[in-house]
């Protein structure tokens, strides 16, 4: 799209049943049906951080594979060997991978998803990302590492990118009133979906138990490994059906819809901006670049330790997970004990994660977006200088109770990111926008993923302890985190001369004329006065009746994740 390419971003034939003019609510449509769409489609995507769990059991996939032939093996000679097995640091790649094409494809593709509407960009990312992880089911069994890659990695990403921000201008258009609130729900299930998917690939991996009194004996190969690939294809498919259902679910407001009797609020705050910024021009404002700051510092952060969450805890802590005196050499049934609690200990950082995606946005409606990410940077701060010592000194509670709250704060920064753009650029463009913004969610993936394992590697090298390998990185957060914080100082709202003027906005200037307009005018829907038109008998009613159903649906799952995060807590914490 071009500086002059200004087209309404709502256009669309009706006839299609995929196009955007197919899903504008009519009236009757309850606003409440909506979130449980957005979560149905996050809880599957969240997966993404749980796939850790699969690293160390791919680790020993092939018998034999870890000769001192294999240690010497090139990058490009591990891509399709079959006789060798995939150290975690190859394997990583594909998480990294998926956070990359994330990021590219919410920028790519954040302006057509404005043109084309949410149920389309779902069914795209239900495809790609239950696909993604069929096309890997068929990567482990065939043992090829840049199928594996092709998967997870490129088309599971491109699955990440479309679902994560398919809901998050939706929702906060259906809920101005509640902006910080609609951004949490729109972004928490991600951080709940390893909470769910972690607990339950290690049930379909290893076997045990769902709930009091139900096992399963769970997929095992021959030579009795965890069945990675055939827990790949039950996922694939799982995902692939749940998000469909999500997809057909959205609903879009009309333009210019406002809940019934809302009035806009008068600007309170000099950090929320006066009227909306066109895609085309939000990044070219100082204010974007430190906001992309802001998430790229705050995930980098998070990211490093999340990524290899289930490893690190086994080799900081190993036998004393499940109680076993310090010395001891675990069983062969022990270590699949304390890769269990491990998954589990994931699983506990999701529940963090999710809650704190809820809990930060919903508090930044009474704090403020920058206040919020001040507490991010400080608070932050404080707890990674303080975890390489609650390590050494062997304090489980005090560790994971650190990372539980870094993780919260991690999770807070996503959901509260949308609510700061809309603050800072208006809603007309917020999806868009916020998904240029997630280029930094990409970098940050790499950088912090990269991080942790060649800092993890240069220790094991030097001779470090496995408990103190993970040390020199978690001080390095201390100063990421103060860089964050300098940035976040930065941020102010863009002057005026960014801003669209009233006609432009209801898109009916010409593309010439709207070039020529740039900065001539403004639109103040925060002036205080009633926000767009009535609603039109659309959005009415809270939860109850009908639309409590979808959000009983999603809570069972959620639910699940939750007893079983809080059962690897108890285990944890013994």
């Amino acid at each position: 799209m071009t500086a002059v390419d200004h087209a309404p971003p709502y256009g669309g034939s009706e006839t299609g049943f995929f196009e955007r003019a197919r899903t504008v609510a009519k009236p009757g449509f309850n606003r409440w049906l909506v979130p449980p769409a957005a979560l149905a489609i996050h809880l599957s995507i969240g997966m993404a951080y749980a796939l850790s769990v699969f690293w160390k059991p791919l680790a020993g996939a092939v018998p034999g594979g870890d000769s001192a032939a294999c240690k010497s093996i090139g990058f490009f000679e591990m891509l399709t060997t079959t006789s060798c097995n995939w150290p975690v640091s190859s394997t990583v790649i594909t998480f990294e991978l998926g956070i990359v094409l994330l990021g590219i494809s919410a920028a790519l593709f954040g302006g057509w998803l404005e043109r084309a509407g949410p149920r389309k960009a779902g069914l795209v990312a239900a495809a790609c990302w239950g696909g993604g992880f069929l096309l890997s089911a068929l990567a482990v069994n065939l043992h090829q590492l840049w199928m594996l890659y092709l998967g997870l990695g490129v088309f599971g990403g491109v699955g990440l990118g479309l679902g994560y921000i398919s809901p998050v201008s939706t929702l906060i258009k259906w809920f101005p009133d509640r902006r910080g609130m609609a951004t949490g729900m729109a972004i928490m299930g991600f951080g709940g979906g390893a909470m769910i998917g972690a607990p339950l690939a290690n049930l379909l991996m290893s076997g045990g138990t769902v709930v009091p009194g139900l096992s399963v004996a769970g997929f095992k190969s021959a030579s009795g490994q965890p069945g990675v690939a055939e827990t790949f294809l039950a996922l694939g498919f799982i995902y692939l059906v749940v998000m469909t259902i999500g997809a057909l679910s959205y609903r879009v407001p009309p333009e210019n819809w406002a809940p019934e009797g809302w009035i806009a609020p008068a600007k309170k705050s000099r950090f929320i901006s006066s009227g909306d910024v066109h895609l085309d021009d939000a990044h070219k404002t100082l204010s974007f670049w430190m906001i992309w700051g802001v998430l790229f510092l705050n995930v980098t952060a998070g990211i490093a330790v999340l990524s290899i969450a289930s490893p690190m805890l086994q080799e900081i802590f190993g036998g004393s997970l499940i109680g076993l005196a310090p010395g001891t050499t675990p069983t062969p049934a022990q270590v699949g004990a304390i890769a269990g609690v491990a998954a589990g200990f994931v699983g506990l950082l999701s529940l963090f994660n999710i809650g704190g995606r809820f809990f930060w946005a919903s508090i930044s409606d009474k704090i403020g977006r920058k206040a919020t990410f001040f507490t991010f940077f400080l608070l932050g701060m404080v707890l990674y200088g303080a975890t390489p010592t609650l390590a050494s000194a062997g304090s489980k509670a005090l560790f994971v109770a650190a990372l539980c709250i870094i993780l919260s704060m991690y999770g807070g920064g996503f959901a509260t990111v949308p609510a700061y753009l809309a603050d800072i650029f208006g809603t007309k463009f917020v999806g868009a926008i916020h998904g240029r913004l997630l280029t930094a969610w990409s970098l940050a993936g790499v950088a912090g993923s990269e991080l942790i394992v060649h800092a993890r590697q240069a220790a094991e090298h030097a001779g470090v302890p496995k408990t103190q390998v993970y040390n020199a990185v978690l001080y390095i957060m201390v100063g990421i985190l103060a860089l964050g914080f300098v940035c976040n100082l930065l941020v102010r709202p863009v002057h005026e001369r960014w801003l669209m003027r009233k006609d432009e906005r209801a898109g009916s200037l010409n593309q010439a004329g709207i070039a020529a307009a740039r900065g001539q005018g403004v639109s103040a829907p925060n002036a205080g006065s009633v926000a767009g038109t009535s609603s039109q008998g659309i959005g009415l009613g809270g939860l109850t009746g009908a639309a409590l159903i979808p959000w009983l649906i999603v809570a069972v799952p959620v639910a699940w994740g939750f007893y079983k995060a809080l059962l690897s807590a108890a285990k944890i914490l013994s």
